[in-house]
């Protein structure tokens, strides 16, 4: 069968030039280029688009009215397209209702098993789902959670109930000692020595009668556990039937706590009375994946083989894509993105679909270098099964399991957007564009370290997996958080950390604005500063300088596009054929600062606009953009329209003035070419020598080599994770043999050593 090709003719999409390009199908193809380069344009809105727009097409009108609308990009000609697949990092959302499990198509065949085979019989696949009303547990509705009271405000678990153990807030000391009269426990045992059945006794017993000896009498009185007891007393009571004082008493400990009824598990008592080889269906769920597998395959039942079988194969695939630390029951908005991909990429491995377009944004994020072979193999397995893979990137680990790769630069923005280099990998490596220079160079640990000058400490963190975690992070050098997935770094740094010093700034990628209204000027504060500007040159009142305002177009209202609803076809966004998208009335476009208008200077990219301005609130804050690698980005882009490194680093260019500052930083190489983390590394350095603080959460093996300390978690993810497995210089971790980390610096060593 000879080999055929997915054709593009003349992409125009933002920055690129005219771009043509061959990609063979059937393949895995790279992209990689600086950022900026124009590699997200090719791929995503020139290649997926005009996939996903042609495949809505097929649709009838009216269901099109209810799909995502993709205008047709600006190209001659995209031939030979397959059905499209997109891969993003965009987070899960979904809220309580959705878990890893419903997301990926697991927790359907959970059911399935349990109705099949499960005992006592108790229904139907739905009695188990707790999203409907048969399965799920009628006191919370399936959520798991209601408002109640963490319960260690209610009891002290070092005491024994002799010692005073019962500590609830709003129960009178009589109805505290009852606990003690009970003779239901030991008086004298710590509630920390209790077994699960005791402890649920205390906590969530009842309510039934008990004999109690009251002033010599004995007497029936009513049990209730602590929980229950304090449940019926303050929470499912109208609070506005409780005194004030009372109300005041009791609100700061309530909190979203676990359903008594369910005990977080979701599901109805007749669900959770089912059992295989003596596990609920509950049981199951809340396993880490890699424990799961076991107990899944110990299932001997002929009759269930077949559903044993593709569950067990399922959650293999989320093993060897490196979640093995997740369980089912883990709710999908406390995902990663990185964790989000991987686990939409384990939907698709089983869908079964052949000769598909499958596009993956930078898959590697949040991966350690000891599971990006396990990615690769996801990707190999997707072309083997006669797909397309179209994969933009930045790690070397995955260009080399690439059939063909394109380069995209030579540089970024308006100096980006051609090929710069196509063919193998192999070939790459002999080329000379900025992506191959760089593959040339290993990671190699830096020779002096800085000297710590004091120390911020953590003490026993018990936060998700971590167990029992005291932590001295250094002042005034770059320490490095590393370890593998799921491996605690985040629970440690993000949570742990930050909640004891919360003056930290924190530099994360979540978005920095969703309006196409906001742009680089007006989050950095320039705009205003540009208003002014040519407010005093021209002697005119400064709201006129504002499209968001007085100078704001009437035709468009400031956006620049006007939109033509088409009734049941798609509305069309077209230049306002007043100001031509200028954005601007007529009359403000007449006013000029050293020549130029304010669309023209909004029109700049950083690096034009940098020897043009001569006032020092715009320079300053225009040098911060440029000292974190946005040069290529106009001042007037709309922040939509950046990806989430570039997010990441807009944040971070408006902190760069601070000193005497704890800057946290949540895996900043996301998104950056090799060439920008040299510059990054640039920006962490002179933040540390400016007499701040800087803790980066990081994978990448560069940023690892120039660390003054490092902080390695692990030593793997999840229940085999959470605890501190190396403290030192980067030096001293390449003789830490048991760390993960550092046999893949080591390994990456002796390519810097061979290189030179």
């Amino acid at each position: 069968m000879s080999q055929e090709y997915i054709e593009i003719r003349g992409a125009r999409e933002n920055n690129l030039k005219n771009v043509s390009l061959r990609l063979p199908k059937r393949k895995i193809t790279v992209f990689t280029g600086v950022s900026g380069s124009g590699k997200s344009s090719i791929v995503f809105d020139t290649i997926a688009a005009e996939a996903q727009r042609r495949l809505y097409e097929n649709f009838s009108m009216f269901v099109r009215n209810f799909l995502p609308r993709y205008p047709q990009p600006d190209a001659d000609a995209i031939e030979n397209l397959s059905m499209a697949v997109v891969v993003d990092q965009k987070r899960l959302g979904g809220g309580s209702h959705s878990t890893v499990g419903t997301i990926s198509d697991i927790a359907p065949l959970l059911r399935v098993l349990y109705s099949r085979g499960g005992t006592p019989y108790v229904g139907y696949a739905n009695a188990f789902s707790f999203n409907d009303p048969q399965g799920m547990c009628p006191e919370c509705n399936g959520v798991g959670r209601k408002i109640g009271v963490d319960t260690d405000v209610l009891v002290d678990r070092s005491k024994s109930l002799s010692e005073g153990a019962i500590i609830a807030p709003g129960l009178a000391n009589w109805e505290r000692g009852s606990y003690l009269r009970s003779n239901l426990f030991d008086k004298d045992k710590k509630l920390s020595d209790y077994t699960k059945a005791e402890i649920d006794q205390l906590l969530y017993g009842g309510p039934f009668k008990v004999p109690m000896d009251i002033n010599g009498e004995p007497l029936q009185v009513t049990y209730e556990g602590v929980v229950v007891k304090f449940n019926r007393k303050f929470i499912n009571r109208d609070i506005k039937t409780l005194s004030e004082r009372t109300r005041k008493n009791v609100e700061p400990y309530l909190t979203m706590a676990p359903c008594p009824l369910c005990k977080g598990s979701r599901l109805s008592q007749a669900a959770l009375s089912c059992k295989i080889n003596g596990y609920t269906i509950a049981d199951l769920a809340s396993m880490e994946v890699d424990e799961l597998i076991a107990v899944v395959k110990e299932i001997r039942n002929p009759a269930l083989a077949p559903i044993v079988d593709t569950l067990a194969e399922r959650l293999q695939h989320l093993v060897d894509i490196g979640l093995g630390y997740l369980s089912l029951n883990r709710e999908t908005d406390t995902l990663s993105g990185g964790e989000s991909q991987r686990v939409k990429i384990v939907k698709h491995l089983t869908s079964g679909l052949v000769d598909t377009l499958y596009i993956f944004d930078e898959p590697s994020v949040g991966l350690h270098p000891r599971d990006i072979h396990r990615m690769n193999g996801l990707l190999r397995a997707l072309r083997d099964k006669h797909n397309t893979v179209l994969v933009v990137e930045h790690d070397p680990a995955v260009m080399q399991v690439a059939d063909h790769v394109v380069d995209m630069g030579p540089h970024a923005g308006s100096d980006g957007g051609k090929i710069v280099y196509e063919g193998t990998f192999a070939g790459l490596m002999e080329a000379d564009t900025l992506t191959a220079r760089y593959l040339k160079h290993g990671a190699s640990p830096k020779s002096s370290f800085r000297a710590a000058k004091g120390k911020l400490s953590v003490s026993h963190v018990t936060i998700n997996n971590l167990k029992d975690v005291s932590v001295d992070i250094p002042t005034g050098v770059l320490t490095v958080v590393t370890g593998v997935a799921g491996s605690g770094k985040s629970s440690l740094i993000n949570q742990a950390f930050l909640k004891r010093h919360e003056g930290a700034i924190v530099i994360d990628q979540s978005a920095v604005g969703v309006s196409t209204r906001s742009n680089p000027a007006t989050y950095t504060g320039i705009m205003d500063e540009l208003r002014k500007a040519f407010a005093a040159a021209n002697k005119v009142d400064a709201g006129l300088f504002s499209f968001n305002s007085k100078g704001a177009c009437d035709n468009c209202q400031g956006l620049g596009v006007t939109y033509t609803d088409l009734a049941f076809l798609d509305s069309v966004a077209l230049p306002c054929e007043v100001c031509q998208g200028k954005r601007f009335k007529e009359e403000v476009l007449t006013y000029h600062l050293h020549g130029k208008s304010i669309a023209d200077v909004l029109n700049m990219t950083i690096q034009q606009a940098l020897p043009f301005f001569k006032i020092r609130g715009i320079t300053t804050k225009l040098q911060a953009l440029s000292d974190v690698g946005l040069n290529y980005l106009t001042l007037g882009q709309p922040l939509s329209t950046l990806s989430g490194g570039e997010c990441q680093r807009i944040k971070l260019a408006g902190e760069l003035h601070k000193h005497g500052s704890i800057y946290v930083l949540d895996e900043p190489t996301t998104g950056l070419h090799m060439s920008d983390i040299t510059h990054l590394l640039e920006i962490m350095n002179r933040l540390v020598d400016g007499g701040n603080t800087v803790i980066v959460i990081e994978h990448n093996l560069d940023i690892i080599c120039n660390a003054d300390w490092i902080i390695d978690m692990g030593p793997e993810g999840g229940n085999k994770g959470g605890k501190v497995i190396f403290e030192g210089t980067p030096r001293q971790l390449l003789d830490a043999h048991h760390s993960l980390t550092s046999q893949y610096l080591l390994r990456d060593e002796h390519i810097a050593v061979v290189a030179e």
